[in-house]
């Protein structure tokens, strides 16, 4: 049995009404993880009105397609005279655009149809997540890798880690052959709203005396274009919620060169009150010990699941039963961190992010098993548990959704 033949459970995919965002600057942004529901989905307060109604419009359009005036209208239930102000505001924006007449048979004047400017910007997308590799790509606004671009890590860490950073995303932007809408960057680590790395060991950051890796900052500086940084594993869990076939009470396990997950509850995404919400790599797994971990613990979560520790220990034999061993330890320890978090949020669904040689088969069946075996039968018995749909192009494809978040209120 794999990850992705786990029974599936079922839960509402909506989101709560928001307050919707306007386009931002490249020193502020909304803020993945900003504690607002990611889509904006009826119609909201006096006060927020302007805002959230520009999001209202955009996700429709963004979600249903071409739609005209009076569709909008009824989808939104906003009157049409605001639909008509609204859409002209926007298509001086060049963010929505008509996109021809429909055709129809009833008489009079055929309805002009409208459509998301999708062919009108670029997003940059970029993953610093692997252990080997920092990832980056040109995508539009479906999230659709058009260019990809990758840069050995070498081992870098600290100042050496962020100068790479920054040349992937110069080199990004040199790429892109339209208007950029931003950039987002999926990092390791502790990630604050305002883009600040506050802990990644394996990067080597923060990097000096300050309190954090600014990165967001930095990124802005070195491009001029609006920056949004967030961990990779809430980026992968957006990606999921935006592109995937993601519920709407979930975590994303994401495996690379360290473990953290992505909590997604009721269409809100959870960061926490220190922002490590789903730093679950550091947590220590058992009360046996086990190796020294990066953060200077023993037996910590990525110590038996990061990339490199698998990597290394598959390594070390070539008997077919002691490997289908490390991967079903590695199984039953991620297994032993999820259930009290399973149990504490009544989670209908994980994924899983990683490498699918490690990640599916063994490892995932005795995950689930575990998970099972330690939760309550009657409410977690048809827990999922299945691997990502979306293969190694989740956290950039969840950088640009974090954009489209941040910048026009839609995912």
């Amino acid at each position: 049995m794999s990850a992705s033949e786990v029974q599936r459970g079922s839960s509402v995919r909506e989101g709560a009404p928001a307050a919707g965002q306007g386009l931002a600057t490249a020193s502020g942004h909304a803020g993945f993880g900003s504690g607002r529901a990611l889509r904006p989905s009826a119609k909201s307060l006096p006060e927020h009105a302007r805002g959230h109604n520009r999001s209202l419009v955009l996700q429709t359009l963004y979600r249903s397609g071409t739609l005209s005036r009076a569709d909008l209208s009824r989808a939104t239930g906003l009157t049409r005279v605001t639909i008509s102000d609204l859409v002209a505001e926007l298509m001086v924006e060049k963010l929505v655009v008509e996109v021809g007449q429909r055709d129809e048979a009833r008489p009079g004047k055929p309805a002009t149809m409208l459509d998301i400017n999708r062919t009108g910007f670029h997003i940059i997308g970029i993953d610093l997540s692997e252990y080997a590799t920092f990832r980056g790509a040109v995508l539009d606004l479906d999230g659709v890798v058009l260019e990809r671009i990758e840069v050995p890590l070498d081992g870098a860490t600290g100042a050496a880690a962020t100068a790479k950073v920054v040349a992937l995303a110069q080199r990004l932007v040199a790429a892109a052959t339209l208007p950029l809408l931003g950039i987002g960057v999926g990092s390791p680590g502790v990630v604050d709203l305002a883009g600040t790395v506050l802990s990644a060991p394996n990067l080597g950051w923060p990097s000096g005396a300050g309190a954090g890796e600014p990165l967001q900052a930095t990124l802005a500086a070195a491009t001029g274009h609006p920056v949004i940084v967030a961990n990779d594993a809430n980026a992968a869990a957006l990606a999921e919620h935006s592109f995937g076939s993601a519920l709407s009470d979930m975590m994303l396990v994401k495996v690379g060169h360290g473990v953290g997950a992505g909590l997604i509850i009721g269409g809100t995404a959870l960061v926490g009150s220190r922002f490590a919400a789903g730093e679950i790599g550091h947590v220590v797994v058992g009360t046996d010990g086990g190796d020294a971990c990066a953060c200077g613990k023993h037996g910590c979560l990525e110590t038996w699941l990061a990339t490199p520790r698998l990597d290394a220990a598959l390594a070390a034999t070539s008997d077919p039963a002691e490997r289908t061993a490390i991967l079903r330890r590695a199984g039953e320890r991620l297994g032993i961190a999820l259930a009290p978090v399973v149990g504490a949020l009544d989670l209908a669904e994980i994924v899983l992010s990683g490498p699918l040689e490690l990640l599916d088969g063994p490892l995932a069946e005795a995950a689930i098993e575990t998970l099972r075996s330690r939760t309550m039968a009657e409410f977690h018995g048809d827990l999922s548990l299945r691997m990502t749909t979306l293969g190694q192009d989740i956290v950039m494809r969840g950088a640009a959704a974090m954009v489209l978040s941040a910048q026009l209120g839609v995912s």
